[in-house]
């Protein structure tokens, strides 16, 4: 079952690490609305930035990693959903970070809706579902699967993301373990 919870110190982070800030700060509220729609009836816990037209909720999964925390950025055309692991690659270490990009590259490859991506920089780790509403609104469906999907993926993967940078497990098994 999937809790939701909200972690405003991580939530600030991500909103650094996402590259919200743009120009004019205008978005759709019609695309907010339909993603504010389906959070009220689905019963999660969010707040919302009127101004920047940002959600910000985080997740319980099922596993080691425990919770994921959403970040969700609307624009005149789009949104983005950003969900980030709480723990992160340690960009100190180079070959570490280079096997967790290796595990990114092997999870990614054939994923249908979204992508994992690391920050190099810092080691973030974060999965990401962009939609383009360029033209339309997103369906409740469209919008509840941006939503699942990265708390999916995060279930399915974490304990090889774990296994890479606790335990020194290779990328390419670690990978076929969470693919088993």
């Amino acid at each position: 079952m999937i809790i939701f919870m909200i972690s405003t110190a991580v939530i600030a982070l991500l909103c650094m690490s996402a590259g919200t800030a743009h120009a004019d700060d205008s978005y759709s509220e019609d695309i907010a609305e339909e993603i504010r729609g389906f959070l009220l009836d689905d019963d999660w816990n969010f707040d919302f930035d009127d101004e920047k037209g940002v959600f910000k909720f985080g997740v319980n999964i099922n596993g080691k990693m425990k919770h994921v925390n959403y970040f969700v950025p609307v624009r005149d055309d789009s949104y983005t959903v950003y969900a980030a692991s709480p723990i992160s690659a340690d960009s100190d270490d180079p070959l570490s970070m280079a096997e967790v990009a290796k595990f990114m590259c092997w999870a990614n490859y054939g994923l249908r809706n979204g992508n994992f991506e690391l920050d190099m920089r810092d080691g973030e780790i974060r999965y990401k579902v962009f939609v383009d509403c360029d033209g339309i609104l997103p369906s409740r469906d469209v919008v509840r699967s941006s939503i699942i999907v990265p708390a999916m993926m995060f279930e399915r993967y974490s304990p090889g993301i774990l296994d890479v940078i606790f335990k020194g497990t290779s990328a390419e098994e670690a990978v076929q373990k969470c693919e088993q």
